[in-house]
């Protein structure tokens, strides 16, 4: 009898507290301010890809191979000293914060700038594979350095050691390790920087030869998990990936992977993924295609530099293209510059509008501003449509900056945001396109 009661009672708290969240709820949704671009505007990517006609690229093709592989082909690390030695030129005492909010004093820099042992680049020179999704980092620590918290925009998470991600089983060269061997600097074919010891392993150039001359397959399908020849569980699929390809059958693509085992030498093994989430053709550049590519990237939500797993703006336009056979730098800036470039930085507001609707192709055409970097899908209403990833909206009350933050991908127009309050009409994005570019031109 008391057990019964104990769970009448239980019930009852249940479902006040059921009650209680409900009403909770309809309080936060009345009183959250909703972007009206976010409701007035179609957020599935098939209203925009219906009129979209087929292209193929396998012109492009080619020269995705040979970037991607890039960094297995060539004798060292063509970055200068003083170039990889960046971070300690723009991060000093005074402007830079630790994870407990407070400025980082000045014996965290003389230890790091000691501990990444620059007398030794380029001494190693060798080949490697990643084994997870890891973390480039622009220093050789964990540790992150922030802005002044106290500012929009700054503080967490925007931990600017962040330099950029890497998705496993990627090529890399190898300069040289630091001095207490528990980070090596590596290059990339997009960028470079420090990873820990752990998290590669190298390979030989007969290895290196076997696995850049096989046919490749591209991934098309995220969070799909992969496993070694034994069963052991390896990474999971992200778009941007490629792999070497052994063998087929009706349902499956067999590839080749790489782990490692005693001592850090590389495990090569047999793995098999369903030909569901892979690709061994590039994919052409066609309405099914783009539906199924950005939904998938679509899944990962803001992360500067790819923290957390999660996407940027320049890293969601990069890995969306892939697939496609489209290689774009890391950097927003350099992805600018990437096909036929038009200049609209001198340009009205309405200028801008009227060329990107003359000359901008969807799916086709990015729209850069400084530190950030759009896709023009189309037009809706007479207006201009475009996929992003973006942070949040600059705000200003009282002459103090702000951040409506967003933290996702979205589709919207050119004034995104415009409707707020305290928005902030000198940082709109349409008010700050520099260019656009046309990446099959």
């Amino acid at each position: 009898m008391q057990y019964i009661s104990l769970i009448l009672i239980s019930l009852i708290f249940f479902g006040c507290s059921a009650k209680k969240d409900i009403e909770i709820k309809k309080v936060v949704e009345k009183n959250s301010i909703v972007i009206e671009d976010l409701i007035k505007i179609p957020q599935n990517i098939e209203y925009y890809t219906k009129k979209i006609k087929e292209n193929r690229l396998y012109k492009i093709q080619k020269k995705y191979e040979k970037s991607y592989f890039s960094m297995w082909n060539i004798k060292k690390a063509s970055q200068s000293l003083d170039n990889i030695k960046w971070p300690f030129k723009y991060f000093k005492v005074g402007n830079s914060y630790g994870e407990n909010l407070l400025p980082i004093e000045k014996e965290f820099f003389n230890e790091i700038y000691r501990k990444s042992n620059f007398d030794e680049y380029n001494s190693l020179k060798k080949k490697g594979l990643i084994l997870k999704y890891s973390n480039i980092r622009a220093m050789p620590t964990d540790k992150p350095i922030l802005r002044d918290p106290s500012l929009a925009g700054e503080g967490f998470p925007f931990d600017y050691l962040q330099n950029s991600s890497i998705n496993a089983n990627t090529p890399i060269f190898v300069s040289h390790f630091s001095r207490d061997k528990q980070w090596a600097f590596i290059v990339s074919s997009f960028a470079f920087g420090w990873i820990k010891s752990n998290e590669f392993v190298f390979i030989d150039d007969k290895q290196v030869s076997l696995w850049q001359d096989a046919k490749q397959i591209v991934i098309i399908k995220e969070g799909v998990p992969l496993f070694s020849t034994f069963g052991e569980p390896l990474f999971d699929t992200r778009i941007g990936m490629m792999f070497a390809l052994i063998d087929e059958d009706e349902d499956s693509y067999t590839i080749l992977t790489v782990s490692s085992y005693k001592n850090n030498e590389p495990l090569f093994n047999k793995s098999f993924i369903s030909k569901e989430i892979a690709s061994k053709e590039i994919l052409k550049l066609n309405s099914n295609n783009l539906n199924k590519i950005i939904k998938e990237v679509s899944k990962t939500k803001y992360g500067w530099g790819g923290i957390y797993e999660q996407r940027d703006c320049s890293s969601t336009m990069m890995d969306l293209f892939s697939p496609f056979g489209i290689y774009l730098p890391r950097n927003s800036s350099l992805q600018a510059n990437i096909g036929k470039v038009i200049d609209l930085s001198v340009m009205s507001d309405s200028r801008k509008t009227e060329l990107i609707k003359e000359k901008g192709i969807p799916f086709q055409t990015l729209l850069y501003k400084k530190g950030h970097i759009v896709l023009y899908v189309g037009i809706l209403n007479n207006e201009v449509i475009i996929y992003q990833n973006v942070w949040g909206i600059k705000t200003k009350k009282d002459n103090k900056e702000g951040r409506f933050i967003v933290g996702k991908s979205v589709f919207s127009t050119l004034k995104f945001g415009d409707e707020l309050k305290y928005y902030d009409k000198d940082s709109g994005l349409l008010k700050n396109i520099m260019s656009m570019n046309i990446l099959t031109r």
